[in-house]
């Protein structure tokens, strides 16, 4: 029989919140669907929430094993999260991301639907995320946790989502050229980040390298 734990829910339910961060990731999305109208950053957040948490799902149902199942190691995964994401901070940098989608078609804007990438992955199931639900589904093995943490992650995908929708609420506050700030702000904080996936990724393996 099932026994829902109220304690599991609650540090599981922390824990993910606050490494997922639906507050800090808002101003993200801000910024890499600028110029789309409310229906289509409507779909983008609906696709990313989902994409998300299916992956997730898919750690907290069989953890680490996803993984290595497919032949990739977790410092192998750190570091190419961590290259796809500094791509994404040079585009936010220099491109002119905002200037380049009003410009283009609604054929040409689907080509750089960004709800896949970068905002499902890395941006809301990361490497830091995922290595979490794995280690709480090891942690709380059998169906007890696993449906309490499936739970969990409903609860904060469903605030994520409505976090999104408050996109174009946020756009229309800080105007077109607060906008193209704080996307070059969090241009600089994704490279930043993107350089610690990296170096987290690279860490165990160079540890093994000169242990030899």
């Amino acid at each position: 029989m099932f026994d829902f734990s109220v304690t599991l829910f609650t540090t599981s339910f922390v824990t993910l919140f606050v490494i997922i961060d639906p507050n800090g990731l808002t101003p993200v999305f801000v910024s890499l669907t600028n110029g789309e109208t409310t229906a289509a950053r409507r779909a983008f957040a609906l696709r990313a929430t989902v994409i998300g948490a299916v992956i997730l799902l898919i750690f907290c149902l069989f953890g680490e094993s996803a993984l290595t199942f497919l032949g990739i190691s977790l410092p192998a995964f750190r570091i190419s999260c961590g290259i796809l994401l500094f791509l994404t901070a040079l585009d936010m940098l220099f491109t002119g991301r905002r200037k380049r989608r009003a410009a283009q078609s609604q054929a040409e804007a689907a080509e750089n639907d960004p709800s896949v990438f970068p905002l499902a992955i890395p941006l809301i199931a990361g490497q830091g995320v995922i290595t979490t639900m794995i280690l709480l589904s090891l942690k709380h093995p059998g169906i007890a946790g696993t449906v309490t943490l499936s739970l969990v992650m409903l609860a904060i995908f469903i605030l994520l989502f409505q976090s999104f929708l408050t996109a174009p609420i946020i756009e229309q506050a800080l105007g077109d050229t607060v906008i193209e700030v704080v996307t070059r702000l969090l241009g600089m904080l994704l490279a930043a980040l993107a350089v610690q996936f990296i170096l987290e990724g690279l860490s165990p393996v160079l540890s093994e390298i000169f242990q030899k």
